[in-house]
C-alpha cells in the first residue's frame, strides 16, 4: 500500500510501509475507483471555478477535496441562492455539451505560460509546465489527474455555501458518482423515515415538528413532576421523628435542579446530603451539601472517588462524575466521617 505521495522537484516520492531493496522493479496497481472519483471532483472544481469567475467575477483562492464532499473557497463575502442555482445550471450545461479536457506541457519560458490561470509555480518546480484545458472554457496550470471529457463528470450538484474565513465563502459541491451515492443515501433515509413516521416523504418535516412539540411538552411535564417529587422527598425526610445525619439518594432521571431543590428543602446546617442523578454505573451529576467545613473537606475527595470534576461554595460541592458505580465508596467515606465527628466516637 502507498500511504502518500509527495513531490520533490521533478520526482514523485512514494511512501510505503517498508523500503524494497534498491533496484527492485515494482508493479503499481492503481485503485481506479478512488482515482476516477478524484478525477471527477478535480475536473469539477476546475469547471466550477472557471464559470464562477466568468459569471460573477468570484475568484477561487483554494479548494479542498474531501472524502465525502468538496469545498471551493471563493473570494467573495456573500453568494445568493439565486447565484448558486445559476452557477449549477451553467456548469451542467457545459457537461451536456461534452467538452474535451486536454493536457499540454509547455516549457517554463514559453510566453503562453503567462496567459494561463495559475496561483504560481512552486519554488522547487522543475521541468515543463503542465496545463489542463477545458476547451473554450478554461486553461489552468495543474499537476492533478482529470477526466478527458466533461461528459465523464455526469453531473455536478452544488450543496450551497458556508461562511468562510476573511470575508470569503465556501461553496460545497459533489461531482459524478458522489451525486449518485448521495441520492442513494438520501433515498434510504427517506424510506426509513417513511416507515418510522407512517407518512409520505412530503409530510416528514411536519411530522417531525409535531414530534418535537410533543417531546418539549413531555419534558416540561416531566420537569414539573421532578420538582414536585423533590419537594415530597425532602418533606418525607424532615417528617421523621429522628433525622439521620446523612441523606443519600440516587435518581436516574433527575437533574441538577432536582438535587438543589432537595438540598434547599431539607436544609444543610446539620444534615450531610449526597445526591446523584444519571446513569447508575457510568456518567452523571452529583451534589454534596451540608455543614460548610465538612463539604469543603469532603467535596474534592468525593469528586476523586467518582472520577469526576466539581467545584463548591457556601456548603455545596457539585459536579460531573464518570464512575457512578463508585457511589457506594462515597457513602462509606461519608459514614466514616460522620462517625468520627460523633461525640460518642
Amino acid at each position: 500500500p502507498v500511504l502518500r505521495v509527495r513531490r520533490r522537484g521533478a520526482q514523485a516520492l512514494h511512501f510505503v510501509r517498508a523500503a524494497p531493496p534498491p533496484g527492485t522493479r515494482v508493479l503499481l496497481s492503481l485503485d481506479w475507483q478512488r482515482r476516477f472519483d478524484h478525477m471527477q471532483q478535480h475536473s469539477g472544481q476546475h469547471l466550477i471555478t472557471a464559470i464562477a469567475d466568468q459569471m460573477f467575477g468570484f475568484k477561487t483562492t483554494s479548494w479542498e477535496l474531501g472524502r465525502q464532499r468538496s469545498v471551493i473557497e471563493l473570494d467573495t463575502p456573500s453568494m445568493t441562492a439565486e447565484q448558486v442555482e445559476a452557477l449549477e445550471r451553467s456548469v451542467n450545461e457545459k457537461i451536456r455539451e461534452r467538452i474535451p479536457v486536454t493536457v499540454r506541457e509547455l516549457a517554463a519560458d514559453d510566453p503562453e505560460v503567462e496567459t494561463v490561470r495559475s496561483r504560481g509555480l512552486p519554488d522547487d518546480h522543475a521541468g515543463p509546465v503542465r496545463v489542463v484545458s477545458i476547451e473554450g472554457v478554461d486553461d489552468n496550470m495543474c499537476c492533478g489527474t482529470h477526466v478527458s471529457n466533461l461528459s465523464d463528470l455526469q453531473v455536478i450538484k452544488l450543496l450551497g455555501t458556508e461562511k468562510g474565513k476573511k470575508n470569503k465563502m465556501n461553496l460545497v459541491f459533489l461531482a459524478g458518482n458522489r451525486v449518485l451515492k448521495s441520492i442513494e443515501q438520501s433515498h434510504s433515509t427517506e424510506k426509513a423515515l417513511t416507515s418510522l413516521l407512517k407518512n409520505g416523504p412530503g409530510e416528514h418535516v411536519e411530522a417531525v415538528k409535531r414530534l418535537q412539540s410533543s417531546v418539549k411538552l413531555l419534558q416540561k411535564n416531566n420537569l414539573n413532576l421532578l420538582r414536585d417529587m423533590a419537594v415530597l422527598i425532602a418533606r418525607d425526610f424532615k417528617s421523621k421523628p429522628v433525622q439521620s445525619e446523612l441523606f443519600v439518594l440516587h435518581r436516574k432521571e433527575g437533574d441538577s435542579e432536582f438535587m438543589n431543590i432537595i438540598a434547599n428543602e431539607i436544609g444543610t446546617e446539620e444534615t450531610l446530603l449526597f445526591l446523584t442523578v444519571g446513569d447508575e454505573k457510568e456518567a452523571g451529576l452529583f451534589l454534596l451539601a451540608g455543614p460548610l467545613e465538612a463539604v469543603e473537606k469532603l467535596g474534592p475527595r468525593v469528586a476523586e472517588l467518582l472520577e469526576g470534576k466539581g467545584a463548591g461554595k457556601r456548603g455545596r460541592f457539585q459536579g460531573k462524575a464518570t464512575k457512578m458505580s463508585r457511589r457506594g465508596e462515597v457513602q462509606t467515606l461519608l459514614e466514616e466521617f460522620i462517625s468520627q465527628q460523633s461525640p460518642e466516637a
